[in-house]
């Protein structure tokens, strides 16, 4: 592609669409890329309530088609295509898909990161129908109804006390006999009487009929398996993943600072390569929501705005 963009963004998450956004809106010349489709994991969600503005109806692929639809008012171009490999250095910026290669004066780094999955049969099959991966965005679903959480770190402890504020009770499910987290997080979460656990114990199976309703559990000491049904006067219940996030930043690892596979930035989005700016979950963060990823995405477009001008 002989095209030399003003800005090519990596990713089409709730990030990467509002930096194409900003910067059609800046009349840059830009291109966003992405491997599968727009939206990033919101696309998966089904009810949102924390968004600003969002309607009692609002859904990820409703949002999302609202903001892919602003994206094209203000030109700026999507490309359906799986980035292979980058090169960042210099002024101009090569980006090698498997179908095209592309080049660009800025790049916005938007891939995000996704959460580790338990890998049972079933847990696929109800996200956003009882199983959850951010308590911030669904405990107030599960109000009144018993929740598990999957995991033993910090965060895992932490959501399971803020799930607190809205289930009838909250089951820690961790594979070993003593919490990883921060001894303060622990003393929390022992503290807590709304708050169980389940030692050394793993989830080995999600099911139900439209919404979950049934969780067996193993022992892995014992190999003892136990089952949980939901009791039927709730319908439902909530098991919330919390086994760690892996950012998609594989590409970017021999030429961007990182952090435990997150990209540093500056707070305007800057990494340590001129003209290269990281926006959403991709980055290193204390909060990856929704809004915050948005946020960034403004950001980015308008620094990468600066940095153009700057070179003329």
């Amino acid at each position: 592609m002989s095209k030399i963009y003003d800005v090519i963004i990596i990713g089409a998450g709730p990030a990467g669409l509002t930096a194409a956004l900003y910067a059609g809106r800046a009349r840059l010349s830009t291109l966003m890329i992405e491997k599968a489709r727009e939206g990033g994991q919101i696309i998966n969600t089904s009810e949102i309530a924390n968004y600003p503005g969002s309607l009692e109806t609002e859904s990820g692929p409703t949002l999302i088609d609202r903001m892919d639809a602003q994206v094209k008012h203000f030109g700026a171009e999507t490309v359906i295509d799986s980035v292979e490999s980058v090169e960042l250095a210099g002024e101009i910026k090569t980006i090698h898909g498997l179908e095209n290669t592309y080049q660009a004066k800025a790049v916005i780094i938007a891939t995000g990161a996704y959460p580790m999955n338990i890998g049972c049969p079933g847990e696929f099959d109800f996200v956003g129908r009882g199983v959850s991966y951010c308590a911030t965005c669904d405990g107030a679903f599960f109000s009144g109804l018993d929740t598990f959480v999957v995991g033993g770190g910090d965060s895992a402890v932490e959501e399971a006390v803020f799930l607190t504020k809205f289930a009838k009770k909250v089951t820690i499910i961790h594979r070993r006999d003593e919490l990883r987290a921060a001894k303060s997080i622990q003393e929390k979460a022992f503290a807590n009487p709304k708050i169980d656990f389940m030692w050394d114990s793993v989830v080995k199976e999600l099911s139900g009929d439209g919404l979950l309703e049934k969780m067996i559990t193993e022992n892995v000491k014992t190999g003892e398996l136990t089952e949980y049904h939901v009791n039927p006067e709730d319908g439902t219940f909530g098991v919330f993943v919390f086994i760690g996030y892996k950012p998609q930043s594989e590409l970017y690892q021999e030429q961007i600072e990182m952090e435990k596979g997150y990209i540093i930035t500056d707070e305007d989005m800057r990494t340590n390569i001129p003209g290269v700016f990281a926006a959403g979950d991709i980055r290193r963060k204390s909060l990856r929501q929704v809004v915050t990823a948005a946020a960034d995405g403004a950001i980015a477009a308008v620094q990468a705005e600066k940095y153009i001008e700057s070179m003329k």
